[in-house]
């Protein structure tokens, strides 16, 4: 099949809407359900991202999309007690891909509601049981066990989105799009991220553990395919924060860094001790958990409001014991987009743990920014490489 006529484009209004290829067929198969445009727009944007994910780390990787940009990304490494019970994943059997899956949608949840997944290979049983528990538009994979497929099928009472991609498909070298009639053509971006890239470290610390550099290629990689500007914090093997979209580097800075921030606190032992209403809402629980460790604690803990939520009341988390325990996230990786203009990211960055950094450089104020990294012991390494996606 080179064509597939779609209900209609970004919103209800724009028809009609399809997708064609204008040699060859379709790289991928519509197993199940009726995608979107938006739906295929980040099927095949987060199918490029894992796989490039387990080509740079030989990892089972995964990605929660929303909108044409990652809420989550990451490589199956095994997880800790404390992130199976934060992943609602403490009671169930966890492969190498179900790591990956549970790393990507449990790192931002709140973003990850109603996303579309991409997995690097074929999908499992352990991880078609953690997609069928979430609220999910679709999945992309390489494949299917009769398992997962099973599984997936029944979810959506049948309707669920489930895709299948040819892993060998190679697209053409340029790339076209259309805005307002005028037609764009560029070189796709074929560049290859790997460890090389990490070889020009520029502060005073040199120092790049084996596990950093895993971090920072796989920021840099979840950062080709998120809308610019952005910035991704990552720590053991996943994206815990990505700020994309922004149009300054200080906003993606500090949103990104939020977002790691509350997933750090998530796993403080206040949060971890909040005694939940049985039968809540997923979706409830987790907005429930990002509202009492804001500024605005007071709507969910006020009487006759944290009664819905709560067996017992909680405490109040404040700003104190949160940067208390905010103090203690270390090792955390960063990566950025484009330069680091000045050095208030780096100052942020601080805040939230971060020890490693890539970076394009060329920036005329470098050397404020390497002076930043160097007060504080980070080592930064230029990649010459800037990695914007629209």
């Amino acid at each position: 099949m080179n064509e597939m006529e779609l209900k209609y484009g970004c919103n209800p209004n724009q028809k009609p809407s399809r997708v064609f290829m204008e040699t060859g067929e379709l790289p991928f198969e519509v197993i199940s359900g009726k995608p979107g445009y938006i739906n295929l727009l980040d099927a095949l944007n987060g199918w490029q991202l894992v796989k490039e994910l387990k080509q740079a780390t030989g990892l089972a990787a995964a990605t929660s999309f929303k909108h044409v940009s990652p809420a989550g990304a990451a490589v199956g490494l095994p997880l800790t007690d404390t992130l199976k019970k934060i992943y609602f994943t403490d009671d169930v059997e966890l492969t190498p891909l179900a790591n990956a899956y549970a790393r990507a949608r449990g790192a931002d949840r709140m973003s990850s509601f109603g996303d579309f997944i991409a997995l690097s290979d074929e999908c499992d049983k352990a991880t078609a049981l953690l997609i069928k528990k979430e609220v999910s538009d679709g999945v992309i994979a390489p494949g299917y066990s009769d398992e997962a497929l099973e599984i997936l099928k029944a979810k959506k009472k049948g309707n669920y989105c489930i895709l299948k991609i040819n892993p060998d498909y190679k697209p053409a070298p340029v790339e076209r799009k259309q805005v307002y009639g005028v037609t764009f053509e560029q070189g796709r971006n074929e560049l290859d991220i790997n460890e090389a890239l990490l070889e020009n470290v520029v502060t005073d610390n040199k120092e790049l553990s084996d596990a950093a550099k895993r971090d920072l290629m796989i920021s840099l990689i979840t950062l080709k395919y998120t809308q610019s500007n952005s910035v991704c914090y990552v720590k053991d093997g996943q994206a815990i924060g990505i700020g994309a979209g922004q149009q300054s580097r200080i906003h993606c800075t500090r949103l990104a860094g939020n977002k790691a921030d509350i997933w750090w606190l998530r796993q403080s032992p206040k949060v971890l001790g909040l005694q939940f209403v049985d039968g809540i809402r997923r979706a409830d629980r987790d907005n429930t958990i990002d509202v009492y460790i804001s500024d605005e604690h007071d709507d969910v803990l006020r009487e006759g409001t944290w009664q819905k939520f709560f067996k017992v009341k909680p405490e109040v988390f404040t700003k104190e014991e949160q940067r208390e325990w905010l103090d203690k996230n270390t090792d955390v990786a960063l990566g950025s987009d484009a330069f680091f203009p000045f050095g208030d990211n780096i100052e942020r960055a601080h805040k939230s743990g971060v020890t490693v950094i890539a970076q394009p450089g060329g920036s005329v104020r470098d050397d404020n920014v390497i002076e930043t990294c160097n007060k504080y012991g980070m080592a930064m390494a230029f990649t010459g490489i800037r990695l914007f996606h629209h």
